[in-house]
């Protein structure tokens, strides 16, 4: 009996911090090792670190190719390419969603990792759906800067105003557990400084 290649889709999610993109770069390697053929995509958006390769927090990088749309990946796309890769996948247009199911149809697995909330702790962009469509879902955790627990949000802090989407790392972000990131009836953070917070009992140094 013939049994059609299966695809697949994955999506690693978190707040800031929490190794995303490292995971997605060691499942990427695992594929490498596999002989799989790899394509890696991050938005043109990213160049934090470096344009032409996904990088994570802890300076772990692997070449990628960045790009502008989400319907840019299938033009380029290979034709032997098994596994798909992408990174900050919440900063893609809603096309993205689309261009994953696709691809999972046509027997790839695709690799997603993005922030599954924004700042505000909204669902950012196209996740929800990606996260609904997954067949598999791993969501890190962080560690709070205030008080050392687990921490599920990306706290913005007051000096980085208020867009939607603000690129930057320690200067503008924290992750928070969710007693340390509340927001006021204004949308603004109740801001609570890890240097003040480093009296509260519990704080892991």
């Amino acid at each position: 009996m013939f049994h059609p290649v299966s695809g697949s889709v994955e999506v690693i999610c978190g707040p800031m911090f929490s190794g995303k993109t490292e995971e997605l770069i060691r499942r990427v390697r695992r594929a490498e090792i596999a002989r799989m053929r790899v394509q890696i995509f991050k938005p043109s958006i990213d160049t934090r670190y470096d344009e032409d390769a996904v990088v994570s927090h802890s300076s772990i990088k692997i070449p990628s190719q960045k790009i502008e749309s989400s319907d840019e990946i299938l033009s380029i796309l290979n034709d032997f390419t098994r596994v798909v890769a992408i990174d900050e996948i919440q900063f893609f247009d809603e096309g993205i969603v689309s261009v994953v199911s696709k691809l999972s149809r046509r027997g790839l697995r695709v690799i997603c990792a993005g922030l599954d909330l924004d700042y505000r702790g909204v669902p950012f962009g196209p996740m929800p759906t990606l996260l609904a469509l997954a067949d598999e879902v791993l969501k890190i955790h962080a560690i709070c800067t205030v008080c050392g627990k687990p921490a599920s949000k990306t706290y913005r802090k007051p000096q980085a105003g208020r867009d939607k989407v603000l690129l930057g790392e320690t200067d503008l972000y924290e992750a928070r557990c969710t007693g340390h990131w509340e927001f006021d009836e204004f949308n603004s953070p109740l801001t609570v400084s890890s240097s003040e917070a480093k009296q509260e009992p519990g704080f892991i140094n």
